[in-house]
């Protein structure tokens, strides 16, 4: 009996998706494994067989009654609209667990009918840096898309050198993107997008399934998801660097690791990827991107939102027009959080506006302020000194007493603080020793991050002057 689904195949319109075995590969060895991962899925006993495990995760070998498919999608791209699509990937199909079906797609697996000029494959150095990225996400208690395996294989893949081939295994939610719903309104047959309407809901929003208008019932709830998303990758300084509508997810989980980073020394127009020239995708712009991307949604729905356009779109941008506002409470909220104020009063936005005018003023570490502000020690010392610094310290130690104790509000910043992140210097070392074959130092990296808001760890140290020269590509 298969342990796969294949809902998104059964039930979705033929348009949607092109049937595409994966390429076979060369030599396919397991460098990671995540068995603790298997294990919480429920499929741990369907891959126990080393060998089977390996043939099924290389796609070198199709697992019993399954047939995989290449998703059809289309998307805004740094906000240029293209036809897009599973380029190198392919989904194996679903996974039935106590949380749910969850997708499991074999990324680098190969040429389909969505590959433009590319050759679907991907270098072993871009999979390992999605599994080391996405499990530490995940570990930072933000939604995301996990990596259950990474295969090695010795096809060379040609980028600007030469590389030795990886192919990861990435668990979903599901694959469903805004670009989903672009490809159905303009690219699809009449009727695709109501059933890609009614199967998002079923899939992941059922408590929808009786609303008397579903596709504004859904926008609303993926902007809510959405909020929550980016309030989460602020938090912990996450740059994700290509936020285009093929990678928003409407489960509401992080998609493609491609050139994201995260942030050093504050500052919110923060940018690392090498594509974005412009810094749409700044760190300080992932708010207003975010719900860019919810009107291009909004966009595709019109049709099923009032059968009248003009109705439709005063319907859609009701709900959009609540997301700034909502936005900026969440945002306000969490960062009293980080400072260990527990319930923020309006009194409290200039202690938020002045500390993050501190931080830039004086280049200040993002992760290690909010654990040195808790901790004490030279960081703080030494910004003591400065009178403005001194006086907003002052009012700052008597707010976050204002209804809290100083161990709760010590709590309350452990809490939403990580001690570690991923440091983009500690990322590129270890991807360059084990695409190199040594993976030892990943494998330690990996460990501690699994960890980030413990107080066993020693505040991480930048290199000076590494941000001015540091970028991240996507891979392809």
């Amino acid at each position: 009996m298969t342990w796969l689904k294949h809902t998104y195949k059964t039930q979705l319109p033929k348009s949607l998706y092109s049937v595409q075995a994966p390429e076979f590969v060369s030599n396919p060895e397991m460098v990671l494994y995540n068995k603790a991962l298997a294990e919480e899925l429920g499929v741990e006993e369907y891959l126990k067989e080393e060998e089977k495990a390996l043939a099924y995760l290389s796609g070198n070998e199709t697992v019993p009654e399954s047939e995989a498919i290449a998703q059809a999608y289309a998307g805004h791209q740094f906000g240029h609209f293209n036809l897009l699509g599973d380029g190198r990937a392919v989904l194996l199909g679903e996974m039935k667990t106590g949380k749910g079906l969850y997708d499991l797609q074999l990324k680098g697996s190969g040429k389909t009918a969505y590959s433009r000029r590319g050759d679907g494959r991907a270098t072993l150095y871009s999979m390992l840096r999605e599994y080391l990225i996405s499990e530490a996400m995940h570990a930072l208690r933000i939604p995301t898309t996990r990596s259950l395996s990474v295969v090695k294989t010795t096809d060379a893949v040609y980028r600007e050198q030469t590389h030795e081939g990886g192919i990861l295994s990435r668990v979903a939610a599901s694959h469903i993107r805004v670009g989903t719903f672009e490809y159905a309104r303009y690219f699809g047959e009449a009727g695709d997008l109501q059933e890609l309407l009614e199967y998002t809901i079923q899939r992941h929003y059922p408590e929808l399934k009786d609303h008397q208008n579903q596709a504004l019932a859904l926008l609303q709830t993926v902007m809510q998801k959405q909020k929550a998303l980016i309030i989460d990758w602020l938090r912990v300084g996450f740059i994700h660097g290509v936020m285009n509508t093929d990678n928003m997810a409407i489960s509401g989980e992080t998609i493609d690791y491609g050139p994201c980073a995260f942030m050093n020394a504050y500052h919110p127009n923060t940018v690392f990827s090498s594509i974005d020239t412009q810094g749409r995708y700044a760190y300080g712009s992932q708010p207003k991107m975010a719900y860019w991307n919810l009107r291009v949604l909004a966009n595709a729905l019109l049709p099923l939102i009032d059968k009248e356009e003009e109705a439709a779109k005063e319907k859609a941008q009701e709900v959009l027009n609540q997301f700034p506002e909502d936005f900026s409470k969440a945002y306000f909220e969490m960062m009293c959080h980080k400072l260990g104020i527990a319930n923020p009063v309006e009194e409290d936005r200039p202690l938020v506006e002045d500390c993050l005018g501190y931080l830039i003023e004086y280049k200040v570490d993002y992760t290690n302020f909010f654990t040195a502000l808790r901790r004490g020690g030279e960081l703080i010392d030494k910004l003591r000194k400065e009178e403005v610094f001194e006086t907003w310290y002052t009012k700052w130690e008597k707010a976050r007493v204002r209804e809290s104790s100083v161990a709760e509000s010590d709590a309350l910043m452990k809490q939403n603080n990580p001690v570690i992140i991923p440091r983009n210097h500690l990322v590129e070392e270890v991807l360059k020793a084990g695409a190199s074959g040594d993976m030892q130092s990943f494998h330690t990296f990996l460990e501690e991050l699994s960890s980030p808001y413990e107080d066993t760890f020693s505040i991480q140290v930048v290199p000076a002057n590494f941000d001015s020269d540091y970028r991240t590509y996507c891979g392809t």
